[in-house]
């Protein structure tokens, strides 16, 4: 049998071989995109949705798929990538053991179909139907169905804010998985913040800005979390103030998510946070007992499937909504560790039980960690003095430390931001902020300083 008869299927097998090795997640984002043509010439031919997605690939897996054909038996030595949207770039090849070589296909418009756009991949849980409603989340709720079943609505965008764990997410691919089953044709891009930024800046380093303008433009609905990502980030919100107003010209939809207000969240162009005040703002509250509850007791039907040996004990649920208030995804995993704690050793779900599975969770729940105790404990990972964390000093082996320890005022207390400032040498509140998006962004590319700050976290949940 020639190359050029090979079934497609081939494609199918490594691929999931490839998902397996380099994750769910990568693969949504750069394998699953692309579409095997054939192999020939002792070449595998794939077509990409954009340049820079195949570039990406090229460099980055390149490797590993090529590896992954010869194992099968075929003797490849190299990818070729035709592209949609090409890069404007004189660079052909990659340094690597692998010739990549791209071929130039003329331009037809963005890809097909929504499964090829290159975002993050949807959540099947993360249903209307499986979304709990209550007086905090009510309004959201709403205000996303209205979104995903009306072709018009009066405010665009919608943007959601609040805590972590309070269901911001939830909603966003409710709304994503709504639209999708209602109207296949449409395209709908939902990503994070962050993967827009890496987008773009991908975009400018292999000069296909044309590609990325005619991705994020032409969609019907885009759909960004954790917008607060690119507060202080000129030119990404530069691109994205104009990809905004594209759409919004179009009559397309956008749904924002972030942790906070748009006014709130400091860092951001005042133009870009007028655009997002456009629409509807809704503010997902902290969970209540009978919020808490619900989701408690529509979590149980679900293990109930897998586990239907399991009985819980009256009285348990009730206990988990009264203790575990801070996080929805902690009482969820929670509940969640006990049933499979109980389905492994035969027992039921009664009180002891649960002091014993669940009793770090509980622990933590209880503990109420002090700026003077975070202060202490960075001051000694550190090897400083207390009073350094508090002084006027700038240099920079005291100015990181400093930074860490209100990073972790602001993540582990429910104090203020002006009374975290007052704890550090009665520093103003900016500061307290510029510290906390200092160090959320150094955590992304340095390695050690985000394994100090989860040590430090641990140790003071302990």
């Amino acid at each position: 049998m020639s190359y050029q008869e090979i079934d497609k299927d081939i494609w199918e097998s490594i691929s999931e071989r490839l998902k397996r090795e380099i994750g769910q997640s990568a693969f949504e984002n750069w394998l699953k995109p692309l579409k095997f043509i054939e192999i020939s010439d002792k070449s595998a031919k794939f077509r990409s949705p954009t340049g820079f997605i195949g570039d990406w690939v090229n460099r980055n897996y390149g490797e590993k798929i090529v590896g992954a054909f010869q194992s099968d038996g075929f003797q490849i030595d190299r990818l070729e990538f035709m592209s949609i949207i090409q890069p404007r770039s004189d660079s052909k090849k990659t340094h690597t053991k692998v010739d990549f070589i791209k071929k130039t296909e003329p331009k037809r418009g963005l890809v097909e179909s929504d499964s090829e756009l290159p975002g993050s991949p949807l959540d099947k849980r993360f249903t209307f139907e499986s979304f709990v409603v209550g007086k905090p989340n009510e309004l959201a709720h709403a205000a996303a169905r209205r979104v995903a079943e009306s072709d018009s609505v009066s405010f665009n965008p919608l943007f959601l804010y609040g805590g972590v764990g309070l269901g911001k997410t939830h909603l966003m691919h409710a709304i994503a998985w709504k639209v999708r089953a209602q109207k296949k044709q449409s395209k709908i891009l939902y990503l994070s913040a962050e993967q827009f930024m890496y987008r773009f800046v991908q975009a400018l380093r292999f000069k296909d800005m044309h590609g990325f303008k005619q991705l994020f433009r032409s969609v019907d609905m885009l759909m960004v979390d954790d917008v607060q990502f690119i507060a202080g980030k000129e030119s990404t919100q530069d691109e994205f103030f104009h990809t905004f107003n594209a759409l919004i010209d179009q009559g397309k939809h956008i749904v924002i998510s972030a942790d906070r207000a748009p006014g709130e969240i400091d860092g951001l162009e005042e133009r870009i946070k007028s655009r997002l005040a456009w629409g509807l703002v809704v503010d997902l509250h902290p969970t209540d007992y009978e919020l808490r509850l619900g989701i408690l007791q529509a979590k149980i039907e679900t293990h109930s499937v897998y586990h239907p040996e399991v009985v819980i004990s009256d009285g348990i649920l009730e206990f988990l909504a009264h203790r575990i208030s801070s996080n929805v995804r902690v009482l969820e995993g929670a509940l969640t560790r006990l049933f499979a704690f109980a389905s492994l050793v035969g027992k039921e779900i009664d009180m002891d039980m649960v002091q014993e599975c669940l009793a770090d969770i509980l622990r933590v729940s209880d503990r109420k960690v002090t700026i003077e105790e975070i202060i202490r404990k960075v001051a000694e990972h550190y090897n400083l003095r207390m009073t350094d964390l508090m002084s006027a000093r700038r240099s920079r082996s005291i100015a990181r430390p400093r930074q860490v320890a209100m990073f972790l005022s602001k993540m582990l207390t429910s104090k203020s931001l002006p009374e975290i400032g007052r704890r550090f040498g009665g520093r103003d509140h900016t500061t307290v902020i510029h510290a906390v998006r200092k160090i959320e962004e150094l955590k992304f590319v340095d390695a050690q300083l985000s394994e100090e700050v989860e040590i430090l976290r641990r140790m003071l949940e302990a």
